[in-house]
């Protein structure tokens, strides 16, 4: 692909995974996955003397891809990266 075909919202598909556009830049496009990603949930006790506890687990809820601000990392395609995209799978040799 090339950076003129991408619009805020647009899916595509880059390294095996499928993402959306978030934010078209002059050289650069931001995207987030949407794949299924680790979560990890940090519960505190009461007072500093309790222990935090950590929970992960592997979540598909699609409200994680509401936004903006998204609550998961977007990633920064360049000029190589916008290249290796396409609107259909391509699958990714091993």
């Amino acid at each position: 692909m090339e950076l003129r075909d991408f619009r805020i919202g647009i899916e595509f598909w880059s390294g095996g995974k499928r993402w959306r556009c978030t934010d078209v830049g002059t050289r650069v496009i931001i995207a987030i996955s949407l794949e299924p990603h680790e979560v990890i949930e940090v519960i505190s006790g009461k007072g500093a003397s309790v222990a935090v506890e950590k929970r992960r687990h592997i979540t598909s809820d699609p409200s994680w891809h509401n936004g903006p601000p998204y609550p998961i990392v977007e990633h920064v395609f360049d000029e190589d990266g916008i290249e290796n995209c396409s609107l259909r799978y391509v699958a990714v040799p091993l």
